[in-house]
């Protein structure tokens, strides 16, 4: 299963932040969120911060549809009045795209890939 990464962040004000987090307390996010993000087939979701960048890791399905996803939640009420919600705590990363909320991120390093080619150089240094 595929991991994918998007950063954003918040508007750089401790009590704003402070607030953000408790919105996405187990027992404060609401129902219909959690429903829409299983519905759309994401396995598991979980989001970071430091200082007021936050970055969200999304393991999906390898058929993952997130245009289906984004169409979901467009057509969702209430989807649509926590994304107003959260969108009074942040602010857009400067280089994302006009309407662009969370940023995809680009993996540059992989623990596993290096030692899968170290590995390989090691079995083909004994050969």
């Amino acid at each position: 299963m595929p991991r994918l990464y998007y950063a954003l962040d918040l508007r750089d004000d401790a009590a704003a932040i402070a607030e953000y987090e408790n919105w996405h307390r187990p027992e404060k996010v609401w129902p219909e969120i959690v429903a829409s993000i299983r519905s759309a087939g994401i396995e598991d979701m979980e989001i970071f911060r430091t200082g007021n960048r936050l970055v969200m890791m999304m393991q999906v399905p390898d058929d993952y549809d997130a245009a289906g996803k984004q169409s979901a939640d467009a057509a969702d009420p209430r989807v649509q009045a926590w994304e107003q919600l959260m969108d009074g705590y942040q602010q857009r990363l400067p280089w994302a795209k006009p309407g662009e909320k969370w940023v995809a991120m680009r993996g540059i390093f992989s623990l596993r890939a290096a030692l899968a080619v170290s590995d390989t150089a090691e079995q083909g240094a004994r050969r």
